[in-house]
C-alpha cells in the first residue's frame, strides 16, 4: 500500500499547525535550512515572514526556488515537502500578516500581546515571502499495513 498522501490530505496536513523548515541554496556553502513559522491555506502559497536583513531573506528573491517541509511529531510519522518558486516578496503589514502568523502559533490573545509588545508603534520592518508549491512529496506512514 502506498504511503503517499492524496492531494487533499497533503494540503490539509500542510494547513495544520506545524513548525516548517525552509531550505534555500547558498552558493558554495550548501543549502541554508532553518525552522520557521508559516501560513498556508489549501490551494494557496506557503507564506513566511522574516526580517529583511536575515540570511534567509538575503538569499530568497522573487524567482528563487526553495524547498519547504512540515512534519508531525507523533508516531507514525507524516510529512509534506514542497518545492517551488518565490512568487512575491513585499513589506509585511502588522495587522494583515504578523498578527495572523502569531495568532496561528500562539493563539489570538497571546499573539496580540506579543505583537503589541514587540511592535509598539504598529509597524514592522519584516517582509512577507510567498512560495508557490509546484512539486509535492508526502508520506503518511500510518497507511502501512503493519502499523496499528
Amino acid at each position: 500500500m502506498s504511503t503517499a498522501m492524496t492531494k487533499e490530505d497533503r494540503e490539509r496536513f500542510l494547513a495544520e499547525l506545524h513548525v516548517g523548515v525552509v531550505s534555500v541554496a547558498d552558493g558554495a556553502r550548501g543549502p541554508m535550512t532553518v525552522p520557521i513559522w508559516y501560513l498556508y491555506e489549501p490551494g494557496g502559497d506557503v507564506t513566511i515572514i522574516t526580517p529583511p536583513d536575515s540570511r534567509k531573506a538575503r538569499l530568497i528573491e522573487v524567482g528563487t526556488r526553495i524547498s519547504f517541509v512540515a512534519q508531525s511529531e507523533e508516531m507514525p510519522p507524516k510529512y509534506v515537502s514542497v518545492e517551488g518558486p518565490v512568487v512575491s516578496r513585499e513589506p509585511a503589514d502588522v495587522d494583515r500578516d504578523v498578527r495572523a502568523l502569531t495568532a496561528r502559533y500562539l493563539g489570538k490573545e497571546l499573539g496580540d500581546a506579543y505583537v503589541d509588545a514587540t511592535r509598539p508603534d504598529g509597524t514592522t520592518p519584516e517582509i512577507v515571502i510567498r512560495m508557490r508549491p509546484q512539486r509535492w512529496f508526502s508520506k503518511d506512514f500510518s497507511k502501512r499495513a503493519d502499523v496499528d
